[in-house]
């Protein structure tokens, strides 16, 4: 920590005792404008408008700082920090001045990042990989002790890659818990699959043994567990051609982490089977590869995504977050698409939510 130099010399305010009074004036203003910066800092926002970052940033993971801050991070190492889950701030690059992951020759940049919090550390999983390497795609590791980073690799940063676990283009990992054991969901075009974590969460129990839960239409897979039901949430269609891009966000459900998962007819998505939660609508093209669900203080739950905003698709695939509500046991965004206008945001009061 830098030390306040002391200087031996009088402020300016005591050299002249007729200007005294306007300097402590003077003072007392500042002092009352930074405390009024530091109270709207720490203000949380009652309405928002969509979409939440203006800016491209790609499969969104978000997770509680325990520090007042929630952290988004994004594709291309981007982290972004906000204390009410609506305004947000770029923080910086992930691993900051720490090597980047190459174990995928010519690729030292990742996509599609997974942000925990395990044993008292911040677990970071993403992908690596080129436009189409199918049989070099491969899932990455790395941990830090603050959620804004720096991030470390573990090792060399590498988890297992597509040859390693004989699933082809292994990307769009996410993690989950459930009773006493960790897990890593994953896919794209390829299956989604299920294999269980060593202990640490830093290596494979045993890369032979897992599980397929869905089809090979579905990619960017998201668990998660709510009363009896354990949620299988994917993405479908094209998510990176600008303004033709297809993308939808869909669900099936099971009350089994191993499956089957079904949509809403009983239909298994093994055979590719899925419930539409999100399709673009007005304000927004190819919503897709959500977050985490997210509860707020008040116990509503809110998903973010990104999507490509339809009156200017050439600012990429944006940040958006909307209510997801649970009427018949079902995850339901209104409309199955983006919000536009303003709308009531989260309960967040500057509590943690429930989104390690």
């Amino acid at each position: 920590m830098t030390k306040i130099q002391h200087s031996h010399s009088k402020p300016a305010c005591a050299q002249h005792s007729s200007g005294a009074w306007p300097c402590r004036a003077l003072l007392l203003a500042l002092m009352l404008v930074a405390h009024a910066t530091a109270s709207l800092a720490h203000a949380t926002a009652s309405t928002y408008t969509n979409p939440v970052i203006d800016r491209d940033a790609p499969d969104p993971t978000v997770i509680d700082g325990g520090d007042g801050h929630y952290y988004l991070f994004a594709t291309g190492e981007r982290i972004y920090r906000s204390t009410d889950l609506v305004g947000w701030t770029y923080v910086g690059q992930a691993f900051g001045h720490n090597p980047r992951p190459a174990f995928v020759p010519g690729v030292d940049s990742y996509w599609a990042p997974c942000i925990t919090w395990q044993d008292g550390r911040y677990v970071l999983y993403f992908a690596l990989s080129t436009w189409g390497g199918v049989d070099e795609a491969s899932i990455g590791v790395a941990t830090a002790a603050t959620a804004a980073g720096p991030y470390k690799l573990v090792g060399d940063g590498k988890l297992f890659t597509s040859r390693d676990v004989g699933v082809r283009n292994s990307i769009d990992a996410e993690y989950f818990e459930d009773d006493g054991h960790k897990y890593l969901v994953w896919g794209s075009w390829n299956g989604i699959w299920l294999i269980e974590l060593a202990a640490d969460g830093l290596s494979v129990k045993d890369m032979n043994v897992k599980q397929q839960l869905a089809g090979t239409r579905f990619e960017a897979p998201y668990i998660h567990k709510r009363g009896d039901f354990y949620y299988l949430f994917c993405s479908i269609g094209s998510c990176c051609e600008g303004a033709r891009s297809t993308y939808q966000t869909v669900v099936g459900r099971s009350n089994s982490l191993f499956g089957p998962y079904c949509d809403k007819q009983g239909n298994p998505m093994l055979e590719n089977a899925c419930s539409l939660l999100l399709t673009s609508n007005e304000v927004s093209i190819a919503p897709g590869h959500n977050s985490r669900i997210i509860e707020d203080a008040a116990g509503q739950t809110w998903m973010f995504y990104h999507a490509y905003l339809r009156s200017n698709p050439e600012k990429g695939r944006l940040a958006w977050l909307d209510q997801v509500t649970w009427p018949h046991g079902w995850p339901t965004i209104d409309g199955c698409g983006a919000s536009a206008g303003t709308r009531p945001a989260p309960r967040t009061s500057n509590q943690h939510s429930t989104c390690h």
